[in-house]
């Protein structure tokens, strides 16, 4: 099973960038210290999404991190991506598993710790569980689900959970104290005036907390 040694896992959607380019912000994120990305394009035809998804893998090679493409195996498979991520009613993981193999990451995102447990027991690395938080970009899955869920999955599993929805740095303590592995953002970083120093700002509040 592939390592998940990320605290920090920015989710892209280029419709939160503020009319920037969302390939440039991408490079400013990895450069200031992500090491995860997924692409998550949904609205992107076959041709654009695997367009993009080459551009940014030839930014996270270059400074290590991961891509994983948002529920699109032939395309992170075509691209030469790190893996895919998938969600709750996607293809099933084991079913990835197999033809991804060992050693690539798959990810999975949950709204229920019911669905952590299943991702679990099916092979996934780690799971997202949200929204914890209200947060526009989370609406269309639900009410925010809360701490409880984020403290429950962690505590009895043995797969990283990453919380989601509304996660902003003041917030990273309590997500932390709850269990989370990690955090999983998108309009925080996207949307800032400045990506590298917000992005800074999460990594050193994870690395406090």
């Amino acid at each position: 099973m592939p390592r998940v040694d990320f605290p920090l896992y920015l989710v892209s959607d280029r419709h939160q960038t503020r009319g920037r380019p969302l390939v440039s912000l991408i490079r400013v994120a990895v450069e200031a210290g992500v090491r995860a990305v997924q692409l998550r394009e949904k609205d992107l035809d076959t041709r654009a999404l695997l367009g993009l998804a080459e551009e940014v893998l030839r930014i996270t090679r270059e400074h290590r991190a991961l891509l994983l493409v948002n529920d699109r195996l032939d395309l992170a498979m075509a691209a030469g991506g790190d893996g895919v991520h998938l969600r709750a009613s996607s293809i099933p993981v084991a079913v990835t598993r197999r033809i991804l193999g060992p050693d690539r990451v798959i990810g999975v995102s949950a709204h229920t710790v019911e669905e952590v447990f299943h991702a679990e027991a099916n092979g996934a690395d780690f799971v997202v569980l949200g929204p914890v938080y209200e947060t526009a970009s989370k609406r269309g899955f639900g009410e925010p689900i809360g701490l409880r869920p984020i403290e429950d999955a962690s505590r009895r599993c043995r797969i990283p959970v990453f919380a989601i929805g509304g996660v902003t740095v003041p917030r990273v303590r309590e997500v932390r104290q709850s269990g989370a592995f990690g955090v999983a953002v998108i309009s925080a970083i996207l949307s800032a005036p400045s990506v590298e120093f917000v992005t800074r700002q999460f990594l050193d509040a994870l690395a406090a907390s």
